[in-house]
């Protein structure tokens, strides 16, 4: 049987290819007050930063066909958050995991809803409240699995949480390229220098090298400000067709191009522990999907729980070549003023913590324009990476700006 040609839309021109009132735009973003929040639970972070998406759009909740949530370690953002917000008759609805990785797949399988046409404003949103003023974030994020089975035998072994294990993978890069301390260090001072542009980062007072290696040590060769922080909050953003935002109240990001690699290898031994990432298969998967290279990149919002993570992706992205991503964060090329327009919202070792919606946010920001003392004046295309496990899972988008559009 074959297509009628009233049918078919003179844009097609294969199989696959999709009306471009159809492709993919992020159209919304919310984002509830970050950081030392207390008094709220995730699903109140969570319904806010909804309704603020919704309201940045110039929506209204009525307009939400489509609903994917996703938890950090408190757990408590559910399927029930339909209700919370009063979302009736949904086109799709479900509840994603896949740790800081989730926030660039749930951004992937809303424009997938949106290119089919079974969904045509899907609200995405993360939310997390760990952080108590009684305790440390220590209490939350380094002991929640040490009680039981396997993890009990970690936990007596002193091996708690992901910062040992992350460590290990950082010693592996060093044991094999030389990569050095100091060298991470630059990465925090850089995206310090970021977040002091960012009115809405937790830390903005400025580093130095020096302060890096005088920070106390978390697990070698970790020192605390290697280390990301720990943040209570919401955020959410809309994905919705490039027909209908072309009459919403925000410039559209568009989604060009997305890409996930699973490598499955946690807690196993492999040849690659430390030195490749899920990221060296995403990452370049989704530039060829959105006819880019590398060298295209005006922006790049790189996950960062350490700054290994960062300079790791670095080298599995191909911006510069493998065993040589401490020579380049040690270049001075990551900060206000370098080449390369980095996580220029201080990420999460200075910005704030919310998982993969911290690079996806400050995507949007910059790709929108609206970055302030911190815009980068190119930002047509920007790349955006999610880390989840240790390093065993990875979601890459390319988000292009409104003149970046198909």
């Amino acid at each position: 049987m074959t297509d009628s040609p009233e049918l078919r839309d003179p844009a097609d021109s294969g199989p696959r290819a999709v009306r471009p009132g159809l492709r993919p735009v992020l159209a919304g973003l919310g984002l509830t007050e970050l950081g030392k929040v207390y008094g709220r639970t995730p699903a109140q972070f969570a319904a806010e930063a909804v309704r603020l998406a919704v309201a940045d759009a110039g929506l209204t909740l009525a307009n939400v066909d489509g609903l994917l949530t996703s938890s950090g370690v408190t757990g408590g953002v559910s399927l029930d958050l339909q209700r919370e917000l009063g979302l009736t008759d949904l086109r799709l609805l479900t509840h994603m995991q896949a740790y800081g990785s989730t926030a660039g797949s749930m951004v992937t399988y809303a424009s997938l809803a949106v290119q089919s046409g079974m969904a045509s404003v899907v609200a995405c949103v993360f939310a997390d409240s760990p952080l108590r003023p009684e305790r440390g974030s220590g209490a939350i994020y380094g002991t929640r699995h040490a009680g039981s089975g396997w993890w009990g035998l970690l936990g007596a072994s002193g091996v708690i949480g992901a910062n040992p294990m992350y460590a290990l993978a950082a010693r592996r890069h060093m044991e094999r390229y030389g990569t050095t301390s100091e060298q991470l260090g630059h990465i925090a001072v850089a995206q310090r220098a970021w977040a002091a542009l960012n009115p809405a980062a937790q830390m903005r007072e400025p580093i130095t090298l020096a302060d890096h290696q005088a920070s106390r040590w978390i697990a070698e060769p970790f020192h605390l400000l290697d280390c990301c922080l720990v943040s209570n909050g919401g955020i959410a953003v809309l994905v919705t067709s490039a027909e209908r935002a072309a009459s919403m109240a925000q410039p559209p990001v568009h989604v060009l191009g997305w890409a996930q690699c699973h490598p499955g290898r946690y807690l196993r031994r492999n040849p690659d522990f430390g030195l490749v990432t899920g990221a060296a298969t995403a990452g370049p998967a989704a530039l060829a999907m959105a006819g880019v290279g590398v060298g295209d990149v005006d922006v790049a919002q790189l996950y960062d729980c350490y700054t290994f993570t960062v300079l790791v992706t670095l080298e599995d992205y191909g911006f510069c070549p493998k065993g040589e991503g401490g020579p380049f964060a040690a270049s001075g090329v990551l900060g206000p003023g370098g080449k390369l327009m980095l996580n220029t919202g201080g990420g999460q070792l200075s910005g704030y913590y919310m998982w993969g919606m911290t690079p996806l946010s400050e995507a949007i920001i910059q790709a929108r324009g609206h970055g302030g003392d911190r815009q980068s004046a190119l930002h047509d295309i920007v790349l955006v990476s999610g880390n989840g496990g240790v390093l065993d899972h990875h979601a890459t988008l390319v988000l292009g700006g409104p003149a970046a559009g198909p």
